[in-house]
């Protein structure tokens, strides 16, 4: 618990006092010479049998002497508190020699006075070595006390710079996750006019050949395909199962287009349609292969789509018949869709997954992905 969040439970004026540390010196400076009167009366003034009240008033005014005598220790301490070793300790001798004489002769002078006692000045030397006991007790009561304080003082600095590089950190980690999510809305919707703007085109053709049935299909599955895209955040992962659902959305659009030149394959292992990828991760991949191997053959092609699990990953394969890669460079991906797509990977799997863009066995490109297992919660 922080320092602030503990004086807030106290009183107002115990939190003053424990902050302010002339008021802590001042209450234990009257705390302990009383207190020292208190024992001088219960050891000495009972001891000798000496109740009459000038004895009494006596004890009470040495201890109101030594509140006045001890306070220049104070002040001299803190002026030598950031010295080396040998002055403060100079410092701390000589100050209680000069308290312990001038303490031991306003004690002698006005018991005297007080008392009517005489010759006293022959034990001088006794009541000198007691003073000399209880200024060297003042001074390690003293720095006892301010060694605990500096240590409370560091201990609360402490706890103030952990608090504030925690704050910190939840600010930076808040900040990071904003980016983040910003990010990949931004790669996530940089597709959706993307596709939109070729769908409508579509839409618009069959219009134009009056094929106002399949046009308005279109508009339908055109309908249910963004109610997805809009329904999923693009910072979150879907069931696999999901993904591939959505997918089918999209080629159904793209079947109204092409009709019998786009033929479609899925073969997705049951054991991993609970795996969660990122939401429309597939989508750009399947337009990618429509774009350059359906559209552009003359008797259009096959889209195969497989999926599953090895080595605690999920294996996903998307090949097309189309002409394939015409040389090793071309395997690098490129054009908005595959670009976006791996950019997407990037932000959600850092370097812990495969992309690649190879022939496939009849002869079009095969994108293969290999991507660490995060299933979905039972």
């Amino acid at each position: 618990m922080a320092p602030a969040q503990v004086e807030s439970s106290y009183h107002p004026f115990v939190s003053a006092l424990y902050r302010n540390t002339n008021y802590q010196f001042w209450i234990l400076q009257l705390v302990g010479w009383f207190g020292f009167a208190l024992l001088s009366f219960l050891s000495l003034t009972l001891w000798y049998n000496q109740q009459e009240p000038a004895y009494i008033a006596h004890t009470i005014l040495q201890s109101a002497m030594g509140v006045l005598v001890s306070w220049p220790l104070r002040p001299l301490f803190h002026y030598f508190w950031y010295d080396k070793g040998i002055f403060r300790i100079s410092a701390a001798i000589a100050g209680v020699l000069g308290c312990s004489i001038v303490w031991t002769i306003l004690r002698i002078t006005t018991f005297m006075a007080m008392t009517g006692e005489t010759d006293l000045w022959a034990d001088f030397g006794g009541w000198l070595f007691a003073s000399i006991l209880i200024f060297l007790a003042w001074v390690g009561f003293y720095h006892g006390i301010k060694y605990y304080q500096l240590l409370q003082s560091e201990h609360e600095t402490l706890l103030k710079v952990a608090s504030e590089n925690k704050e910190q950190q939840l600010r930076r980690a808040k900040a990071e996750t904003i980016a983040h999510e910003a990010q990949l809305k931004m790669l996530r919707y940089q597709l959706n006019p993307h596709f939109l703007f070729n769908t409508l085109n579509a839409i618009s053709a069959l219009v134009k050949i009056e094929e106002a049935s399949k046009a308005n299909a279109m508009v339908l599955q055109l309908s249910s395909f963004l109610r997805y895209s809009l329904d999923n955040d693009a910072f979150q992962s879907v069931p696999l199962d999901k993904e591939v659902d959505a997918l089918r959305l999209y080629l159904n659009i793209e079947q109204t287009r092409f009709g019998d030149r786009l033929e479609l394959e899925f073969d997705i292992d049951p054991e991993a349609r609970s795996v969660l990828v990122p939401s429309l991760i597939l989508q750009p991949l399947a337009e990618n292969a429509i774009k350059h191997a359906i559209a552009q053959a003359v008797n259009g092609g096959k889209i195969s789509i497989a999926a599953n699990l090895e080595n605690e990953h999920l294996i996903i394969r998307m090949a097309d018949t189309g002409s394939g890669l015409a040389s090793t460079s071309d395997s690098k991906p490129s054009g908005v869709g595959l670009r976006n797509t791996l950019d997407r990977l990037d932000e959600f799997y850092g370097d812990t997954y495969t992309f690649s863009l190879e022939n496939s066995a009849n002869g079009g490109l095969q994108v293969y992905m290999k991507l660490p297992l995060e299933k979905q919660p039972s």
